[in-house]
């Protein structure tokens, strides 16, 4: 299948200065996301996360997609450094070590008992919204020309969310952090590729794609 062809199956054109543009006019920003063991926490301290998660929602006049994310741990340059390892220890007693261990390791990443879990906002804006004299989002009912200074303009207005929403999260104690392009690309990748994000490392990002 050509490049072309296998672009026609997305839903968006472009990623660019770590925003994605979808076909149909619209951008994407996405915040990736840290947990919080919440199970260690007190009452108090689980009530205070409740209410400021509960307050985060309630303060926004937008939808967001929050997306997690789990899948086995890729480890596969940690194995290539024991290998090396291995290879390089002259003590025998300890090479056959290395190697048990690298084994031992291997059998556990690939029973799928080593997973994690990535969480990710993705926060919207479309170029046909805008803000009356009230503040209240609206879809303008004449859809705006897509020129270079239309979609600068929906570039500011979709970092401005991401910020709202990075700050929100962050009085909930979590940690926020937006994607770049060649991350976003990364993650899409994983997404269409389950399983060879899983092993081996992922194809090199050509930088004409990103610019």
């Amino acid at each position: 299948m050509s490049f072309s062809s296998t672009q026609n199956f997305l839903q968006f054109s472009q990623i660019k200065e770590g925003v994605m543009m979808l076909k149909n006019k619209s951008f994407r920003g996405i915040l990736m996301i840290s947990s919080v063991n919440f199970d260690l926490k007190s009452e108090d301290e689980q009530n205070a996360i409740i209410y400021q998660f509960q307050s985060f929602l309630n303060s926004l006049d937008f939808s967001c997609q929050i997306v997690v994310q789990s899948r086995r741990l890729n480890i596969t340059g940690y194995f290539d450094k024991l290998k090396e390892l291995e290879e390089k220890q002259e003590n025998e007693l300890l090479k056959i070590q290395t190697t048990e261990y690298r084994k031992f390791i291997e059998g556990m990443v690939s029973g799928g008992t080593i997973m994690t879990k990535q969480f990710f906002v993705v926060v919207p804006y479309s170029l046909g919204e805008g803000l009356n004299n009230g503040g209240a989002l609206k879809i303008n009912p004449k859809m705006p020309s897509f020129t270079e200074e239309t979609i600068k303009r929906c570039k500011e207005q979709l970092m401005q969310r991401m910020e709202f929403v990075a700050i929100g999260l962050k009085r909930c104690g979590l940690n926020v952090v937006p994607l770049t392009s060649p991350e976003m690309i990364e993650l899409f990748w994983g997404l269409h590729h389950p399983k060879e994000a899983e092993f081996g490392y992922y194809p090199e990002i050509i930088p004409e794609l990103i610019k």
